[in-house]
């Protein structure tokens, strides 16, 4: 039979020949490794020198990529082809010998064929996002049925009935499914928002209980949130953000919209105040992120994430506004705030336009 190789084949051998027998090989086989290891050491330098000029979004470099670390295994799949074909050793050795490279070739096609898949599906899950990172969930999914297909290839040419197996795990998989119903809630749900693009790694969230922060992982039972703050991440079961109502201020842009309200007195000239405002809310942004505006021929600011003032109440004391900033990290928002209050007081000073304090005239009727 194909591939069937007993143990008790090996009892006519004499055990004291044994390690003269397998010197030859051994010799070989590390001879391949130490090659292979050069190799992969000389691609690796030459492909640092060329990758860095090709898109990383480019099929050449997704497969430039997957090569990485092939060398090594090229080399130890030559050397045991080398003792297959040409040593002299017993049948049964040579056959064990003809079954590791035969599962040494289809681990090193397997490696490469998961690193360049893996890249695609998650170049095709993030497009339209600047960040690159893949969640672990999906990546351990994906791992999971690409070497389980590599591993169930190898049991066939062994000539191992994989039928049993696949029978077991799913009779093995109900009974668990049972036990595990709320693991398995997570993950499917883990997988919904992985699929269907709301919630991605990078995106910045705020769930209706209040939780909010920047997504750095999703795995196969929580969801890890990275506060504003910085302090400690916060970890969300993933049913618990499928079944939520969640704000994702990273969708459809990283556009983040700060509205500020300011209240200046009656006596202001309000197009003095705009002018003032605007001009300090462009400072600020400029610092905090680095924005430029846009100026057409006539001097007009184009930019869509340009600030601007909306006066809208006559209030008691004041005539209120709103001062609208835009920033593209989430996390900037407080800090811009943070700015924009200290220097437009600061301004506000300078020019002499007054916010004034809530002012409440009280009569007595007995007067």
């Amino acid at each position: 039979m194909k591939g069937v190789f007993y143990l008790d084949s090996l009892n006519w051998i004499d055990l004291s020949q044994l390690p003269s027998l397998l010197f030859l090989p051994v010799c070989i086989l590390t001879v391949s490794l130490i090659i292979g290891i050069m190799l992969n050491n000389m691609v690796e330098k030459r492909l640092h020198q060329h990758v860095s000029k090709i898109d990383e979004s480019s099929l050449i470099y997704i497969i430039i990529q997957g090569l990485r670390g092939i060398p090594i295994n090229f080399s130890l799949v030559v050397g045991l082809y080398w003792i297959v074909n040409t040593s002299s050793l017993p049948d049964a050795i040579v056959k064990l010998f003809s079954y590791i490279l035969f599962a040494s070739i289809v681990f090193t096609i397997t490696r490469f064929v998961e690193r360049v898949l893996s890249r695609l599906v998650e170049l095709k899950l993030s497009a339209g996002s600047n960040e690159t990172e893949q969640s672990t969930l999906l990546s351990m999914i994906f791992k999971g049925i690409v070497y389980s297909t590599g591993l169930l290839i190898i049991l066939d040419y062994y000539d191992i009935s994989i039928a049993p197996i696949i029978t077991a795990l799913g009779v093995g998989g109900m009974a668990v499914a049972f036990g595990l119903q709320e693991t398995l809630a997570n993950i499917f749900s883990g997988l919904q928002l992985i699929l269907s693009r709301q919630v991605r790694v990078g995106d910045y969230i705020r769930l209706n209980t209040g939780d909010e922060g920047k997504v750095t992982d999703i795995n196969w039972r929580f969801t890890t949130v990275m506060p504003t703050t910085r302090g400690s991440e916060v970890v969300i079961p993933n049913k618990t953000i499928a079944g939520s109502i969640t704000t994702n201020y990273s969708r459809p842009c990283d556009d983040i919209v700060i509205v500020i309200p300011v209240g200046v007195s009656y006596d202001s000239d309000l197009e003095h105040v705009e002018t003032v405002t605007l001009e300090t809310a462009l400072k600020v942004m400029a610092e905090v992120d680095g924005y430029e505006p846009a100026l057409d021929e006539n001097g007009i600011d184009t930019n869509p994430m340009a600030p601007a003032v909306r006066f809208h109440t006559f209030a008691d004391s004041s005539i209120n506004f709103n001062v609208v900033l835009h920033s593209p990290v989430f996390g900037n928002q407080y800090i811009i705030k943070h700015k924009f209050i200290k220097e437009l007081t600061k301004r506000y000073r300078e020019e002499n336009i007054n916010i004034p304090f809530p002012i409440r005239t009280i009569i007595n009727p007995q007067n």
